[in-house]
């Protein structure tokens, strides 16, 4: 975090405007005014003395008193100490424009970056006033309006076209096409009807909308967004942890060494206590780390930040520097890879025609809550066929159902189901379950009358996922459990080398501790709390379409709210660039320092010019930090 001031964290003014930045500005004017006064003799050399003291006390008084509370109340030298003593060293020697500058100087620096982290946190803010207000709330029969925060679980409230939601809900009447890119980060509208879930701040393009309300508007998606991402700002990366500790430690070891300086040659050695003195000054202000300390925090709360607006929830430093670390991304499959809705893909009758097949599927079926029995159903819906009374019905654990559809007894089932009844599959079932399909047959116990072939489509963009990751030298693997034969027809069609199949929660676990042995991090990406257990074990869990739901959220270590897999890729580029910048900033630091501390050793620098490298190295490490959050590409 920035050295000092912290108490204004909800500043939007203009840059000069912040406190800090403006107090050093005032001080820059006396400074400049005191320098006028004394270099063409106007005034006295007190008054122009004077002039310096006030400047010097208006640009300091806020992380002067910082430097001096950490010391008193926590016992611990800071940077803010390190440039007191320098600033108050260099007055104590007459070198009042030289203690000035450094006044302004830092005070400038730290005004900027308070201004930065400020503007970070205010955009984050932002989103919540992407919600509105007011709510035009149903009550007793009459629209009225009422403030947004008043409306409560249960309540009903209406939306018209190009109106956003104040909160979250179920849409109870009406269809229309919903922007949920403040949540998702998905810029192209969802169409929803109802029973869909909606969420605050996304806007309805469409027709008007009657919602219930099922989070109050202190609770909902969008609050606990922003929540999160403040809070993760706070949650450090081990870089940054080391950083931080080196710094504790540093800061008080340079204080010492400056000390020595301006002691040890004049007791020992005779020499001139001036000179001495004045390298001390340098060397407080040379070897002040505050460049190392802004490293990595400024990247790590820009990074968070840009991830939160575009819809991938960062859960902490540690899990952004882990994203740019990663060596392979693990995928669950069903809900993951693909949309977790089965389709019938194919119709194969041998005896009748593909309505009389689907009429005797869909009586059968229309009562079932299997997925696939969902699937059936609504391709029976699409072709116009309406059900047959049945009777007699039964479900075949683990193999199907039966029943009978005027004096006949109808089967459907696994192919295995009719080989029990001395029915050889054919060839046609061989060649859909090739191809990755789960086939169902529909017949009696003398013959078959058809085939329904059913397929979890896979989701448009996760080829191009795959690849991705792949050029960026990624192991990609596939955890499932579902049957082998699926397993590998969708592994193929998506490039994927090594699929693990038919396993259970805990045989994901195993999977994902013997992938990090053998490759390291890695990331275990699954669509919530069903993979839990594997997401908390990978080096970084990161759930998908977790918009509302709380324990998908809390399961991963990065959340993406909309079931776009494209994020995945982001994620990981925006932790790789992240990471990037922390160590270019962390180089460039310690160049500076080894540079630097040996030249005010030996007098080669003056004050004004050792603060000079050190702001401008200090603000080069924000702005360069601050890179992270443009576009990823």
């Amino acid at each position: 975090m920035p050295c000092c001031n912290k108490d204004d964290e909800t500043f939007e003014g203009r840059w000069f405007q912040h406190p800090l930045m403006r107090n050093a500005l005032i001080g820059a004017l006396i400074a400049g005014s005191a320098f006028g006064l004394g270099h063409f003799k106007i005034a006295p050399h007190m008054v122009t003395v004077a002039f310096y003291v006030i400047a010097i006390v208006i640009s300091s008084y806020a992380w002067a008193k910082e430097g001096i509370e950490e010391l008193v109340k926590k016992h611990q030298i800071g940077i803010e100490f390190l440039m007191l003593s320098a600033m108050t060293g260099a007055g104590i020697l007459g070198l009042w424009d030289e203690a000035a500058i450094l006044a302004v100087l830092y005070g400038a620096a730290e005004g900027l970056e308070e201004y930065t982290f400020a503007k970070t946190r205010a955009s984050i803010r932002k989103l919540l006033d992407l919600a509105p207000k007011e709510a035009r709330m149903r009550k007793d029969g009459q629209e009225i309006m009422v403030p947004a925060e008043n409306l409560q679980v249960g309540d009903i409230f209406l939306v018209k076209p190009g109106e956003s939601l104040p909160t979250d809900g179920v849409i109870m009447v009406g269809q229309s096409s919903i922007n949920e890119a403040a949540v998702t980060g998905e810029s192209v509208p969802v169409e929803k009807g109802p029973e869909a879930k909606v969420f605050a701040a996304t806007i309805v393009q469409g027709g008007l909308l009657e919602i219930r309300t099922t989070a109050s508007f202190q609770n909902n998606t969008l609050s606990k967004m922003v929540h999160m991402i403040e809070e993760a700002k706070e949650q450090k990366g081990n870089a940054q942890h080391f950083i931080e500790e080196f710094g504790e430690k540093y800061s008080p070891a340079v204080f010492i060494v400056a000390m020595l300086v301006m002691i040890v040659p004049p007791v020992f050695f005779g020499a001139a206590f001036g000179e001495w003195a004045t390298r001390a000054i340098v060397m407080l202000v040379a070897g002040a780390p505050c460049a190392l300390v802004m490293s990595t925090p400024v990247a790590i709360a820009a990074g968070i930040g840009t991830a939160g607006k575009n819809g991938v929830l960062i859960k902490g430093g540690m899990h952004l520097e882990n994203l740019g670390k990663l060596k392979g991304v693990a995928f669950d499959k069903t809900g993951t890879l693909t949309v977790g809705k089965p389709e019938v893909t194919d119709l194969v009758s041998m005896d009748g025609t593909d309505n009389e097949l689907m009429q005797i599927a869909l009586s059968l079926e229309q009562s079932s809550i299997h997925p696939l029995a969902g699937a059936i159903v609504s391709k029976a819906s699409d072709m116009g066929v309406e059900a047959a009374l049945v009777r007699d019905f039964r479900s075949l654990t683990g193999a199907g159902v039966q029943g009978r559809i005027g004096d006949e007894l109808y089967y459907l089932g696994k192919p295995k189901l009719f080989e029990e009844f001395g029915i050889e599959p054919n060839s046609q079932m061989k060649t859909l379950s090739e191809e990755g399909k789960t086939v169902v047959a529909v017949g009696t116990d003398k013959k078959i009358l058809g085939l329904i072939a059913i397929k979890d489509a896979i989701r448009p963009e996760a080829k191009q996922v795959v690849a991705d990751l792949h050029r960026l030298g990624m192991k990609v693997v596939m955890l499932t459990g579902d049957n082998s034969r699926v397993a590998h027809a969708i592994a193929q069609e998506l490039q994927i080398e090594d699929v693990r199949a038919e396993l259970k929660p805990e045989d994901k676990i195993a999977a994902i501790e013997e992938l990090q042995k053998q490759y390291g991090a890695m990331a275990m990406v699954g669509d919530g709390i069903n993979d839990a257990p594997a997401l908390a074990r990978a080096t970084v869990g990161i759930a998908m379409g977790t918009a509302g739901t709380d324990a998908a959220i809390e399961a991963a270590d990065t959340a993406l709210m909309g079931d776009d897999l494209t994020k995945v890729i982001y994620a990981i580029r925006l932790g790789q660039k992240a990471q990037s910048i922390s160590k270019q900033n962390i180089v460039f630091s310690l160049a500076l320092l080894a540079g630097l501390i040996p030249a005010a050793l030996f007098g080669l620098i003056t004050v004004a010019i050792a603060v000079i490298f050190h702001e401008v190295s200090e603000l080069l490490a924000v702005a360069n930090g601050l890179r992270v959050t443009r576009a990823i590409r």
